[in-house]
């Protein structure tokens, strides 16, 4: 009895749905992607051989560098709602009256490196602008009126007001700086009852024994 031969047919496999997916995919990773913010200072950080990775909410960061042979400080928060808010309670300590437009362009900065009383002229600049401004730093020092620990103060409120944490502290130093600025700014989380922060460094690998 002969064989009945089945007719073979071609594969077909709808790949609509996998696209729908993919291009799913990638549209999330493209809109939950933070840029990344340019270093003011170009600061070569310290060599660790152990490494924890650092928060990315819920954190303050100083960082000291080299500006034209001086060491200038650097300050920057986490969230745009404890960047405008901190920025509101500066301009109330330091009677400078800030704008609904200035607060909002504040709250949009991943960094500054300006006093006090230049911020507003910094904040009126556009962001290309801002690369051409000399950044003076942020005055610390150990007083009660030093700006470095007014803003550490204000924000750490901020955030507690805002989310009920305690705003995690990180110092990136680059390696050829001092330690006098080092402690002075240690001694102004002191001086707030904040005695643990992380340091930032690079990663090496451990000497061999």
């Amino acid at each position: 009895m002969p064989r009945v031969k089945v007719a073979r047919k071609s594969t077909f496999i709808d790949m609509t749905a996998m696209c729908d997916v993919a291009f799913l995919l990638l549209t999330f990773f493209i809109l939950t992607a933070k840029p990344k913010v340019d270093d003011p200072t170009k600061a070569e950080i310290p060599f660790s051989s152990k490494t924890t990775p650092v928060p990315e909410d819920n954190l303050a960061t100083i960082t000291v560098g080299d500006i034209k042979g001086k060491s200038t400080i650097f300050y920057s928060v986490t969230g745009s709602d404890v960047r405008a808010e901190t920025l509101k309670a500066m301009g109330a300590k330091y009677n400078i009256p800030f704008t609904p437009e200035e607060i909002q362009r504040f709250s949009l900065l991943e960094v500054f490196g300006v006093p006090i009383t230049q911020l507003k002229q910094y904040l009126d600049l556009r962001p290309d602008e801002r690369k051409g401004f000399p950044l003076a730093g942020i005055q610390a020092d150990t007083t009660a009126s030093n700006e470095l620990g007014n803003w550490i103060y204000l924000s750490r409120q901020a955030e507690r007001g805002l989310h009920d944490k305690d705003l995690d502290i990180a110092i990136k130093g680059d390696r050829h700086e001092q330690y006098p600025i080092i402690n002075e700014i240690i001694g102004i989380l002191g001086k707030q009852k904040k005695f643990k922060f992380d340091l930032i460094t690079d990663l090496r690998a451990a000497p061999k024994k």
